[in-house]
């Protein structure tokens, strides 16, 4: 699989070096009274009901009436028939109820927009699965994973709970989503605006595609983390590879390696290398994307600040190979076994089972084309291309596909969005996914909120007491323009009446 595997935490994302400055919307706030519902206090207690639609296996063909059974979520506690608004989670690459116990944002303001709470689980993942236990066997079956499946589902259900809820039918819905599922909520608006009045789509990487933003641009951001974080660390990092290089060159490296990284399954050849580097490369990725401020255990349990406290052990690259590689252990180690509960280190497990690997290393294959190369100078990886061929023969050896690079763009407009309205794209200046998101206003309408210390999606995570001020900013203008949008879709309906 190869550095493919990077991809694999699309969870549901600044120029490299620069930091982007606070946009002015977000500057202006800071003299505002921030919204009650942000500051710190208990967590909301999470009671949703579990429910199932029947959905058509393909929206798009007539061929086949096979249907399966889409689950989800819905919280009404704080709902009002009058003036009140539904806010709808577009499901990403997981179970839902993880991405709903993990997105407590919409949690903390329901009762302010008076909101029902709809958390839709995505097609293939979670109990949503079209062929059951047959879903992953082929290319066949897996043939009805895409985007646009996804869209057309959370469409229907959108329709049907309209029909079916009393109080509904005249309400405004708002999408919402973080990483893989915050492109959805983006894209969702751009396919369906007469369901949706608008969209908050956290940490979407909706331009990670061909030829719209530098390959490069993800590692470079994971870097600038790692430097930022401790004297050293990233240069620590970016030497480790050769010392791992020269260490397993020789006789008994292999077996030295397996020890001193406390790895479950030893190496014991020479391309269990390769898949060591990725795993720890992958690790380093992952830690860049959830460098929160507070503990957390949304990939793994976690302290505050996770860097800072891995960088505490990598302070100095001048040592030997084995002292060197002894050090990257317990960085490792923050990530693995923050807990103290692991017993060793598997190489080939990076995050929670929560999330659907398997599927979206189809979808990576297919659609989901997103190119990443690193250089070894801006960055602190191994030196990596960017090269399709070999990207596309991997996919077809493994899945019997070959990717459309260019059907993400052409689908959903690439950078050619301004002609959309009511979308705001925010991110985290310390997220490595906002090399390819929206990091500066387009239109009016199409907002970019960046938020300076915000790692993958903070903004949709619950309230915390650790929670840095451009956060709670940031939720608040994102609160004040859904404000909007309700209070215009509720002027148009009494215009029309």
């Amino acid at each position: 699989m190869g550095r493919r595997s990077l991809l694999l935490l699309l969870l549901a994302f600044l120029t490299p070096g620069a930091a982007i400055p606070v946009p002015p919307a977000l500057r202006a706030l800071s003299s505002l009274h921030l919204s009650t519902s942000f500051r710190s206090r208990p967590a909301v207690a999470m009671k949703y009901s579990i429910h199932y639609i029947q959905q058509k296996v393909d929206h798009f063909g007539f061929h086949t009436d096979k249907t399966f059974k889409q689950r989800y979520l819905i919280a009404d506690k704080h709902w009002k028939e009058d003036g009140g608004s539904i806010l709808f989670y577009t499901g990403n690459e997981g179970d839902i109820i993880w991405f709903c116990n993990n997105t407590g944002f919409m949690w903390d303001m329901a009762e302010e927009l008076k909101a029902m709470l709809v958390f839709a689980e995505h097609r293939y993942y979670g109990e949503s699965l079209p062929f059951g236990a047959n879903s992953f066997k082929d290319s066949r079956h897996l043939n009805f994973l895409t985007t646009e499946q996804a869209l057309a589902d959370f469409a229907k259900l959108i329709k049907y709970l309209k029909r079916t809820i009393p109080g509904a039918r005249n309400q405004p819905v708002i999408a919402l989503g973080g990483s893989y599922g915050g492109m959805l909520a983006a894209w969702f608006r751009m396919k369906y605006p007469h369901l949706v009045v608008g969209a908050l789509a956290s940490s979407a990487p909706i331009w990670q595609f061909e030829n719209m933003v530098p390959c490069g641009v993800f590692m470079k951001i994971v870097t600038t983390d790692f430097r930022k974080s401790g004297p050293n660390c990233s240069e620590s990092i970016r030497r480790s590879w050769d010392a791992i290089s020269r260490l397993t060159e020789k006789g008994t490296g292999l077996h030295w390696l397996s020890e001193a990284l406390h790895l479950c399954t030893p190496l014991t050849e020479s391309q269990d290398v390769q898949r060591l580097k990725d795993w720890i490369s992958e690790t380093w990725v992952n830690l860049a994307m959830v460098d929160y401020p507070y503990e957390s255990n949304f990939l793994q349990p976690l302290p505050a600040w996770p860097i800072k406290v891995v960088c505490q052990y990598l302070k100095n690259p001048n040592v030997s190979d084995t002292w060197l590689l002894q050090n990257i252990f317990q960085a490792l180690n923050v990530y693995y076994n923050y807990s103290g509960q692991a017993r060793c280190l598997n190489i080939s497990e990076t995050a929670t089972s929560s999330l659907g690997a398997l599927g979206w290393s189809y979808q990576t294959c297919t659609e989901m084309v997103m190119p990443f190369c690193s250089n070894g100078i801006d960055d602190m990886f191994e030196p990596h291309s960017w090269n399709f061929k070999e990207f596309s023969d991997d996919c077809f050896k493994q899945w019997g596909v070959k990717p459309r690079p260019s059907w993400i763009p052409t689908m959903y407009g690439g950078k050619n969005i301004s002609s959309h309205t009511n979308i705001i794209f925010s991110n985290g200046e310390i997220d490595p996914w906002s090399g390819g998101g929206v990091t500066k206003d387009i239109t009016d309408t199409l907002l970019a909120i960046v938020i300076p210390e915000g790692a993958h999606h903070l903004d949709l995570r619950a309230s915390n007491a650790f929670d840095p001020i451009t956060v709670l900013l940031a939720r608040s203008l994102e609160v004040r323009h859904m404000k909007q949008w309700i209070k215009d879709f509720y002027a148009s309906l009494r215009k029309m009446h």
